[in-house]
This record gives C-alpha cells, structure tokens and sequence, in this order.
C-alpha cells in the first residue's frame, strides 16, 4: 500500500520510476487463487458502482458530479505504468528487440491497404496520381510517427494512444479515443478478412466476390456475406494469443519472403510500364489526389501496432525509434514505388477495385505472376490481421486497465503471457463486421478514425512539452493554449475552403499565415518538459503541421464518413454516461482513498 500510494500521491507527472512494482505471481491461480479461466460479475463489474440495482440507480444520480470529476481527471506516467498494470495480474513477456520491431512494422502496415485500398482509390479518385496520395498520406504518418515514439519511449506501456492521451488530455478525451481505437481495430481486421477473401477469389475465378454469399434483401453495401473472411480472422487471431515471441517470429520469416515479390512488382511493373499510361495525371484533379490520401491512409495504420508493443520490447529508448522511424520511412517510399508501377502497367480505367496487383498482371498477359502476386498479397493481409490483433488486444487490455470496459479483458493468460480475453472480444467483432460490410463502407469509417486518433497524438505531444500541470506558469499557459487555438482555427479555415471548393489563393494565404503564427507562438513559449531518451524533432513545427494536415485529410474524407464518425461516437457517448464514467470514477476514487488512509485522512469519496 506504501509504494503504490507513494506512487500515484506524486503530483509530477515527470517523475522517473524510481522503483519496480512488487513482482506479479506468474501462476495460474493468481487474484487470491483465482483461475484465469472465469466468468463471474465481479469480474466484469467489480466497482461498488455496480454492487447491485439501487446502488447503480443512486450512483446515476450523481452523473454530473462524477462526470465533471472525469472530464477534468488525468493520469500520470506512473500511474499508466505501475497501477494500471497491477489489474492484469499477470506480466507480458518482454522478448522483443529492435529486429522484431521491423518486421513487424513490415508486417503490419505492407498489406493493410496497398493491397486492398489501391486499386477503388486509383480507379475511383487519383488516376495515376494515386503516387501523391501515397505520398501525402505517408508524410503525414511519418510525423505521427515521431509523435508515437517519444510517447512510446517515455512510457513503454501497452495502451499506445489510449494511454499516452490519458496522461495528457484527461480520461474524457482518452475514452473518445478509445472508442475509435477498438472502432479502428474492428473495421481495420474486417477489411483485411474482406480483402483475403477477395485475393482468394481472383486466383479461383475472375471475380472477387465469388466466395461469397449475396443477399438481395439487404442493404446495399451489406449484402454480400463472407464466411471465409470470419474464418481467417478465427485462425490468425487464435495464433496470435500463443505467444508474441512466436508470433513474431512467423511474422518475421514469412516478411522476408514479401520483400522478394514486393521488388518483383517493382522491377517487372517498371518493365512491363508505359509512360502513357500516366497520361492524363489528374483525372479528377487535386481534389482527387486528396480524397484518395484520406482513404488510403489506411495503408499506413499498422505502425502504432508497433507502438503498441512497447510493454513487452526488451530496450525501449533503442528499439522502439529504430523500430518506428526506420520502417515507416522504408515503407513509404515502397508504397509510392508500389502505386506507381501500378499506374504504368494499366490504364488507370482498367486497374480493379478489389484486388488491383493480381488483377493487372492478368491484363498484361503474365497470368502465372497473376498467382504469386495474389499469393503474396494474401501473405501480407494474413500478417497485417496478425500484428494487428496482437497490437489491439493490448490496447484493450490498456483500456480495460483502466476500467472503461469491463477489467475481465484486462487479464494477461499465465503462460503464454499474451491478453487473450482482449483477442477473443476483438475477434468477435471484426468477425461480425466482415461477414456483412463491404470494403468501401469499411474503409471510410476507418480513415475518419486514424486520423482523428493521429491529430489528438500531435495535440498530447504538445502539450507534453509546454504544459505541465503546477509547474508551467499561468502566463506561459495562456499563450500555449491561445497558439494551439490559432493553429485549431487555420487549419479548420484551410479545410473549409478545400471541403467548399474555393481555389482562390488568398484565402489560404491568410489562414496558412495564421498557422504559422500560431505555430510560432508556440515556438516562444518556454517548454516545461523534455524528453528524457527520444524526443520529436522541430517541436513545435513538425507537430503542429501534423495537426494541419490530419485535420485537411479528414476534411477530404466527405460528409457520410463525417456522419458515421458521429453516429459511433454518440453511440460510445452514451455507454460511457451509463457505465464508463461511473467504472472510471469508482477506480480513481479508490486510489484517493488509499492516499488519503495514508495520511490519516478515513473521509470517503462521494
């Protein structure tokens, strides 16, 4: 009780982990010799909140209360890293190095959406322009990138963004975010089911949609049901829960092979490429270019299941930049090498929406690269589906840490040390997902999602470095807080005038010139906290133009993604009104107490 109230009473949230938890018992009968395997209401509801009917009802009544409470209530580096991970009752494993990293950044990003996402974006919107959305896309990810990695650094917990958000921006804003990261994972693992199934098809029939099942009653976008896709996500994750050791390593040895085909299509695409292909460039113009970016910046989600494996690498402060950095830039320039060749091969008319690599090499008359492709495709959505159910189940288990889901998904398994309640509950509902929504309804609310996620990390960085909470002067406060609202407002203004279609230079001169001033505030501002190993370079410029360009790409996205986003938001809304806010509260209310029996204090929260 001593170390852990010492722990959390520390009001700064910079203070290194001067000591180590008490050890966690790796046995099967941990919890006061509790088997990991059961199903009882105190394991999902453990907090008073939910003792029974009439003390849920009184605990309704004080939703205001406790709500203001959570809205202004935000974690700490060491209450992320020690308390949180106390409710798993058992360690993750660390045996993951700098090697491992790599391969699973490859793993997880090569195949989310070049294989899947190229072909609808390049046919529908960019032309053969689709090379500048990568690029676009890529640019912006790589500054999310830098911002992931300091955090990941610093705080080398499972949570990723949920808890880095929770430490800076409170437990409100970290909820909203973990809604749309269990949103992200859901739509994301669906879409790569869809998208076996479809690379499948092609190397049986010419039609991506032969493997599945139609329904004419249902609505469009809905009616096509895939069985296949709900078993592949049922064997991948049900390998992912036997060990991240393991997991990694397949991920790995199957990598190297892509990397051999991937330089095939390049050397043969630029081979076999005509330069008139590429002719007209812009299609559907700028405009296509951006919307395209938006989208296809699903091809580049994988890397913050990188991040997310922070807990479990060996060396943190050297594995993780060389892990995140490293891949990412590599995987950019292949992606733009990749959509390119693509571009030159066919006419961008004539390139597939579903299944674009193997499809094209048909066209061109090389049906035996047709297979390889195809089979190198499938490769890299099988370890994209891997990493990422490894990576979201420990966000998960982050947010159930944290008791914004029921703490049952918190449990780490004994023996193979990996959060296998967490992959069963995100197996379940992409499972869900991918028997009935189609690809383009899959990718939209997914886009929306990431790059909300991504912009809310640029917004945690700079507050990390300029506000610390009874250390930064009120003075310095207000200026940081008024550049943030500045550079909010340009990039909202910028977004606008693109959305509307307005192509006048001086409107975004003006608002350009606004960003820069608000950046530049920031610039002036006296920074309260450094990064103690890794830290984001050209702070606050590169973060602040992560903002600016997060908030455009969604701006790109159109409004029915705009409507999705906020149709799941509200739905996630009012679960955390009835039950979140109420766990979180119960939760934070107790290690009050803790700290206040410490010093003598017995008063009771309300």
């Amino acid at each position: 009780m001593g170390f852990l109230s010492e722990q959390i009473s520390s009001s700064d949230l910079t203070a290194p982990l001067t000591s180590s938890p008490p050890p966690m018992d790796p046995s099967p009968t941990t919890a006061a010799g509790k088997s990991y395997w059961r199903f009882s209401k105190d394991d999902f509801f453990p907090e008073p909140t939910f003792t029974d009917f009439p003390t849920y009802l009184s605990a309704l009544s004080k939703t205001p209360h406790r709500l203001k409470d959570r809205l202004l209530g935000r974690s700490s580096d060491t209450g992320e890293l020690v308390r949180s991970k106390l409710q798993s009752e058992n360690e993750m494993k660390k045996c993951l190095t700098w090697w491992d990293l790599i391969w699973l950044g490859f793993g997880s990003v090569v195949g989310s959406g070049i294989f899947s996402i190229t072909g609808q974006e390049t046919h529908d919107h960019a032309g053969p322009a689709i090379v500048l959305s990568y690029a676009i896309s890529g640019l912006s990810a790589l500054l999310s990138v830098f911002c992931y990695t300091e955090f990941a650094v610093e705080v080398p917990i499972a949570g990723g963004s949920f808890s880095f958000l929770r430490i800076e921006l409170g437990d409100f804003i970290a909820f909203i975010a973990a809604g749309n990261i269990l949103l992200e994972g859901l739509v994301g693992a669906a879409g790569l089911g869809r998208s076996w199934s479809s690379y499948l098809a092609s190397m049986i029939k010419s039609d991506p949609d032969f493997l599945r099942i139609k329904v004419n009653s249902f609505a469009q976008g809905f009616n096509l049901l895939d069985p296949l896709a709900v078993v592949v996500l049922i064997v991948v994750n049900g390998f992912a829960m036997t060990g991240t050791k393991r997991t990694s390593i397949l991920n790995w040895v199957s990598s190297i092979f892509g990397v051999a085909v991937i330089v095939f299509i390049i050397i043969f695409g630029f081979v076999h490429g005509k330069s008139e292909n590429l002719v007209p460039f812009f299609p559907n113009g700028a405009e296509g270019v951006f919307t395209a970016a938006a989208v296809v910046y699903w091809s580049y989600t994988g890397f913050d299941m990188v991040a997310n494996m922070a807990e479990e690498v060996k060396k943190p402060s050297r594995d993780i930049p060389i892990g995140l950095v490293g891949s990412m830039s590599l995987i950019t320039v292949v992606y733009c090498l990749m959509s390119l060749v693509l571009v030159m091969m066919v006419k961008y008319t004539q390139v597939d929406v579903n299944a674009a690599y193997s499809v094209v090499f048909d066209q061109i008359g090389m049906k035996w690269a047709k297979y390889l492709v195809s089979f190198v495709a499938l490769k890299g959505m099988t370890t994209s589906m891997l990493v990422g159910s490894m990576g979201q189940a420990r966000y998960t288990t982050q947010i159930a840490r944290a008791h914004m889901i029921p703490p049952f998904f918190a449990l780490v398994h004994p023996k193979t040390g990996t959060p296998v309640y967490a992959t069963l509950l995100i197996t379940t509902g992409s499972c869900i997902l991918s028997f009935f929504s189609s690809l383009d309804v899959l990718s939209s609310v997914l886009s929306f999602s990431t790059l909300f996620i991504f912009m809310l990390m640029a917004v945690a960085l700079l507050m990390r470095r300029y506000y610390v909470k009874d250390v930064t002067p009120k003075r310095d406060a207000i200026k940081f807080f008024l550049s943030m609202f500045v550079v909010f407002c340009a990039s909202l203004g910028v977004t606008f005038l693109w959305s509307s279609k307005r192509r006048g230079w001086i409107g975004y001169a003006v608002f350009g010139g606004l960003w820069a001033l608000g950046t530049l505030g920031m610039a002036l501002t006296s920074k309260h906290r450094v990064p103690k190993v890794w830290g984001v370079p050209l702070v606050p410029w590169l973060p602040s133009l992560s903002i600016a360009m997060n908030v455009f790409l969604i701006g790109s996205l159109g409004a029915l993604a705009v409507w999705r986003f906020l149709i799941c938001s509200a739905i996630m809304l009012v679960y955390y009104v009835l039950v979140g806010v109420h766990a979180t509260y119960d939760v934070a209310c107790e290690g009050k107490q803790e700290v206040k029996l410490e010093e003598g204090d017995e008063k009771s929260c309300l």
